[in-house]
């Protein structure tokens, strides 16, 4: 959420609240408040059926049909403390609104009326951030915090959450779990909430996943795990992306979606957002916001396909260099809003948005941009101009979005004003409402435009998805059919296509490998380890002088494994129907060797590669073992696929 400096910079410039003690009558007059409201701007209320998933740059319901998440951020849960003074002392909050551990607003406003209002705003989905504290706090919240629902009281915060949940999802929104910080206090700067693992272990923070995600699976509606927010450097180190040390996100990101998506809830969405930042924000030295950049040689592929979505967060005062500070840790690189339209649309693309305008390649999947924001007092002519560029650009790459806040305050107990100007409800202490619902906040018009512009709507057609394998560190088994048969080669690295796809390229070096899908596998029939050459027939011999780990007749190659640099083996699974023999020897020992235009990406920047043709199967590995050779794959075996694939 925001950048590095926006709380300090809140704390410093809006006037703190104090805790609001309310009657009774505060849910009276909010929903008197309700006949006086303007009309809505859209209407939310869609048919969808879950569980969600994802094909091609789209998220689609279970009927295939596209599902545009159009939400907001309820904050609260991950915590409003800025981290000094009295936790009991509103001053020391988030712009003066003490959370109390919990969604905002729940003091003030009935549950009831709140989704009415999220409806009314064209909402159809709810980004819902939580902290790893909450769900272990024990002390029921106090009752001060949830004045405008009796009902809670005497909850703890993650019984309280659980009621939100319910709400929402009974509503019919869709929820998507977000873990925004490790304890329960505002984010994000230097907080101890760093990284996913600040304090504790990789395993634990997967854990605590693993423990969410069984306790709402029951729920359809729940619908995604947003993994961690806004990676970033702490005192003394940067995150990662592909190191495979402790702090290498991609790393942990890929193992906490494989576990919850096979100990928790295979339906759930996973949501990876990129590195929020590195380095030191001084003029000369290396930092930087790479966001999604990574993904473009380096991506995740999941143990259940077609549920990976990344996400990217865009604020106009921060920048792709530029940390968003004012006077210390300011530098001279440019801000999201000092850039020309031409400048940011190029910037969006290159930072987010090719992820999902690059189709066919491993990368590609939906971007959710789930952060943005700004605020209803905002006068400057760059900010505001900023935001109209924004919201245009996501109208017109038909992204995924998510405002950042949705619930706020807009006065103190005492009725003096105070709280979030960038929510876009604010709500008084009698639970009155102001904020993008009414024709005088100048956001609204852009609001409305956002929601207004044409999308993609109604079935989205299944398209050829590709897969990308990494042995660099770890084994990377993304088949649950293999998984389920134990350690196919212990000791080794090994590497296996998700179930429904084939083998189609490898990298010489590099311990690298590109899969496309496939329904080529049949239904029953274990898979085949190959060691040696005893399924190269007589006078079969492809790759002359080479050691060859062929399939056996009928199968295709899924996977291989490697140690060190030398080929272990090969995995082969099954065919559906009879394959075509015969085919071509396909070298890439001394360069690329891939079909035209490359379909799948970049799998192995650096490193020579190989690839079978789209009317392809890979059907055996070739090596060498001689002196001073490297002994990593240097051929394919090619072959036509059957049928109509193969013409």
């Amino acid at each position: 959420m925001k950048s590095l400096l926006r709380a300090a910079l809140c704390a410093l410039l809006l006037t703190a609240g104090t805790v609001p003690a309310q009657a009774a009558q505060a849910a009276q007059a909010a929903q008197a408040a309700r006949t006086a409201a303007p009309a809505p701007v859209a209407n939310a209320a869609e048919a969808w059926t879950p569980p969600l998933s994802t094909r091609g740059r789209y998220i689609v319901d279970a009927q295939g049909n596209r599902f545009r998440l159009r939400s907001g951020n309820w904050d609260g849960a991950q915590g409003s403390w800025n981290g000094s003074g009295d936790r009991n002392d509103p001053a020391t909050h988030h712009s003066g609104q003490n959370a109390g551990g919990i969604p905002l607003g729940l003091d003030r406003v009935p549950l009831p009326t709140l989704l009415a209002d999220f409806r009314a705003l064209g909402l159809n989905s709810i980004r819902l951030p939580f902290s790893n504290e909450m769900l272990r706090t024990t002390t029921p919240v106090p009752d001060a915090a949830v004045a405008a629902n009796p009902a809670l009281r005497g909850r703890t915060p993650l019984q309280v959450f659980d009621a939100v949940v319910a709400a929402l999802t009974d509503g019919g929104f869709a929820v998507i779990l977000n873990n925004h910080t490790v304890t329960t206090r505002w984010c994000c700067g230097l907080d101890g909430n760093e990284r996913w693992n600040s304090g504790r272990s990789t395993a634990q923070w997967a854990d605590d996943w693993v423990f969410l995600a069984r306790r709402y699976r029951d729920n359809p509606r729940v619908v995604g795990a947003d993994l961690y927010n806004e990676v970033r450097r702490d005192v003394f180190h940067d995150p990662n992306w592909g190191l495979g040390d402790d702090r290498d996100w991609h790393a942990a990101a890929q193992e906490a979606a494989d576990r919850i998506l096979t100990e928790a809830n295979p339906n759930l969405l996973i949501v990876v957002e990129g590195i929020n930042w590195f380095g030191l924000p001084v003029d000369g030295f290396p930092h930087g916001r790479p966001t999604l950049t990574p993904v473009r040689t380096l991506s995740h592929t999941l143990v259940v396909s077609n549920k990976l979505v990344y996400s990217a967060h865009f604020y106009g005062y921060t920048g792709p260099h530029h940390s968003g500070a004012t006077g210390i840790g300011e530098t001279s690189d440019l801000r999201y809003q000092d850039m020309s339209a031409a400048q940011l649309e190029q910037t969006l693309y290159d930072q987010a948005f090719f992820v999902s305008a690059e189709t066919g390649a491993h990368f590609t999947a939906p971007v959710w941009i789930s952060e943005f924001g700004i605020g209803a007092d905002e006068t400057g002519a760059a900010p505001r101009t900023w935001f109209d560029r924004l919201t245009g650009q996501l109208a017109a790459k038909e992204a995924d979005f998510a405002y950042w806040p949705l619930v706020g305050w807009s006065t103190d107990a005492q009725g003096n004003p105070g709280g979030d100007t960038w929510a876009m409800l604010r709500y008084d202490a009698a639970g009155r409402r102001t904020g993008v619902l009414d024709a005088g906040d100048w956001r609204t018009a852009r609001w409305s435009g956002l929601l207004a512009a044409p999308a993609r709507t109604g079935p989205v057609p299944a398209t050829t998805a590709w897969y990308q394998l990494t042995t660099d560190h770890r084994d990377h088994n993304a088949s649950l059919l293999t998984r389920a048969g134990g350690d196919w080669d212990s000791g080794a690295r090994k590497a296996v296509c998700p179930d429904g796809s084939r083998l189609s390229g490898l990298s010489h070096t590099g311990g690298r490998a590109l899969c496309t899908g496939s329904g080529l596998r049949a239904p029953a029939g274990g898979h085949t380890v190959v060691r040696d050459e005893r399924y190269v027939p007589a006078g079969g011999d492809w790759a002359t002088g080479y050691t060859k780990f062929q399939c056996p007749a009928g199968q295709f190659l899924i996977g291989h494994s490697l140690r060190g640099e030398r080929v272990s083996a090969a995995l082969c699974a099954p065919a559906r129907t009879a394959l075509p023999a015969g085919g071509r020897t396909l070298w890439f020992d001394r360069g690329d060797n891939r079909p035209p235009g490359g379909p799948g990406g970049e799998y192995a920047l650096g490193h020579y590669k190989g690839q079978c043709l789209p009317t392809e199967y890979a059907a055996g590995i070739a090596f060498t073992t001689r002196f001073a050779s490297r002994p990593s794959p240097a051929a394919l075996l090619c072959r036509p696929l059957p049928g109509p694939e193969g013409s």
